[in-house]
């Protein structure tokens, strides 16, 4: 059942509210060891922000690595993970993750339709870091048909409309890798031609692409296993409350099909409802950058509005403030429309690439532009900075695309007739389509072009880790981050701070039970994925740093819920 039409039953065993990652994973699990579960989404739509996520998921020292021949170990991680979090870590929430990540990979891989594969070489963000890793922690799930879930396809929220080509074809790193060569290698236009035409097939019955990757494989696998299960999930069913008897949580109240409903929960709730992204006034409270004034975008879903949070601490739980960042920071920029600016996010694809940097609004460099897309921002935050300018030279635009702009053979007059992208015939003319000195621009070039030609910058060492080269151009030499600016015309997008999820949570156990103000559980109410604090309190570690610990804690919680077993 996935309309909002359909009554829930009275009462289960376990309730779980949100269907992402995280409340799918714990409903799962929670079904296989014997429970009657329930999922409540409170959108139109499944997936949660997984479903418009990259999908990685970090695991340490999981078996895909292992299978695969590469060593890693808990203590190696461990120790990474306190070199982020300093003095902000719970130990005990940390190796509850490390212990159980690997157990959650090899549970799900038997029992569900959720398949891994391990990305060899993807170093962590800061491979300079005690314990950090080159490779073999990052998994992605499989590509996913999404035929297999026939009627089902069109309720999983689809991608961003932006990290889709050719209307709702979905490409993975590797596939944008050969979108990228295909006019210069014919092993790239191959691949690319295979996918143009599978896509052309699914439009002929499709309203959108049926070959899922990134965060569409990882919610439309789980989904399967879900309705393969019977487990009811409910659209358009948002709660409003906790049902509590004394201390204990024995139930939700929510707005079903129009209609108030309250469904009762033996074993407990599960609150997975991806935490406060879109809640404006939390965001200001725990967003100093946004108190002082500054524009500040999420990418996460519209109903991301913290609901559960806030029935949570109804019920006594606290919310942690104490995060090194209140979010997982992502720069933005704004495409106009029709219905107004939709943010796009800057993550991997431009910022990293030879001929590209970033300045301020005096025309200043501020950052190196090669680090993840969460420093980035804190880098802009901690400047002061309110907005930003990616810029690059036609090379680099026809060769990488910026933000938006694809690369050749792409138009992008689109692009530059709506003021999204802006260009100049020289350093000068874009320092004036962009409000910033000339000159002071011209003098950063200058310096910036002659740290490039040497292939070191001295400035603030962009391409200087493995993680950084690896979001380069592996074709470039001597520095795959570093080339010129020189070859005319140049061009701009005005880049802002965003993010792509909260950080900040209710605190919890090591089971996954909410803490009352007492630091003891309350009875009944279990969390994770982005309601639940961030094990990296703040701190970013490495790609899927954020959908690792939701899975596993969902693996926690539905074990813990069914079973009481650690």
């Amino acid at each position: 059942m996935t309309n909002g039409n359909d009554l829930p039953a009275e009462r289960y065993d376990l309730v779980v509210v949100g269907s992402g990652a995280a409340g799918m994973a714990a409903a799962i699990t929670a079904k296989l060891a014997g429970l009657d579960v329930v999922i409540l989404e409170k959108s139109s739509h499944y997936g949660g922000s997984t479903a418009v996520s990259g999908g990685a998921i970090w695991i340490p020292d999981n078996p895909k690595m292992r299978e695969a021949g590469m060593t890693d170990s808990t203590e190696d991680a461990f120790a990474y993970i306190s070199s982020e979090t300093g003095n902000r870590m719970d130990a005990d929430i940390v190796r509850a993750f490390l212990e159980n990540g690997p157990k959650m990979v090899s549970f799900f891989e038997k029992n569900t339709a959720l398949q891994f594969d391990h990305r060899a070489h993807s170093p962590d963000y800061h491979p300079d870091r005690p314990g950090a890793a080159l490779g073999g922690r990052v998994l992605d799930a499989k590509d996913y048909d999404g035929h297999r879930l026939g009627r089902h396809l069109d309720d999983l929220r689809p991608p961003i409309d932006e990290f889709t080509v050719f209307g709702g074809m979905m490409l993975n790193r590797i596939d944008i890798g050969h979108f990228m060569k295909m006019t210069r290698s014919a092993r790239s236009a191959l691949h690319a031609g295979r996918l143009l035409a599978r896509h052309a097939v699914d439009r002929l019955g499709h309203r959108r692409g049926t070959r899922l990757v990134l965060g569409q494989a990882v919610a439309g696998r789980l989904a399967e296993t879900v309705f393969k299960l019977e487990i009811p999930l409910l659209l358009e069913t948002g709660l409003v409350g906790l049902v509590r008897e004394g201390k204990v949580v024995t139930g939700v109240k929510v707005v079903h099909g129009g209609t108030s409903r309250t469904i009762g929960a033996a074993r407990g709730v599960v609150l997975a409802t991806g935490g406060f992204p879109q809640n404006a006034t939390r965001r200001a409270a725990f967003m100093p950058h946004v108190r002082a004034g500054s524009q500040h975008y999420s990418m996460s879903p519209e109903t991301g509005t913290g609901d559960a949070i806030e029935a949570a601490l109804a019920a006594g739980a606290v919310l942690v403030e104490s995060n090194s960042n209140a979010a997982f920071w992502a720069p933005v920029s704004l495409l106009p429309g029709p219905d107004g600016a939709r943010a796009f996010p800057h993550l991997f694809l431009d910022r990293a690439k030879p001929g590209v940097i970033a300045v301020d609004g005096t025309g200043r460099r501020f950052v190196n532009e090669a680090l993840s897309y969460h420093d980035f921002v804190q880098a802009m935050i901690g400047a002061g900075k309110h907005s930003a300018w990616l810029l690059c030279d036609h090379r680099a635009l026809r060769r990488y695309g910026l933000g938006a702009v694809r690369p050749f053979p792409a138009p992008f007059g689109t692009h530059l007739r709506s003021g999204y992208l802006k260009r100049g015939r020289t350093p000068a003319d874009l320092a004036m389509q962009i409000g910033v000195p000339a000159e002071t621009l011209q003098q950063t070039l200058a310096a910036f072009n002659l740290d490039a030609a040497r292939g070191v910058d001295q400035a603030f060492g962009k391409g200087s880790t493995a993680y950084q080269t690896y979001l380069g151009d592996p074709e470039h030499e001597p520095n795959p981050c570093l080339r010129p600016l020189t070859e005319g015309p140049f061009y701009a997008i005005e880049i802002l701070p965003g993010d792509i999820g909260t950080s900040a949570g209710l605190r919890a156990d090591a089971h996954g039970r909410v803490l009352g103000e007492d630091a003891a559980p309350i009875p009944g109410l279990y969390v994770c994925g982005n309601d639940m604090n961030s094990i990296m309190a703040g701190a970013y570690p490495g790609a899927g740093i954020t959908l690792g610990p939701a899975l596993t804690f969902g693996f926690i919680v539905g074990r813990h819920a069914a079973t009481g077993a650690p």
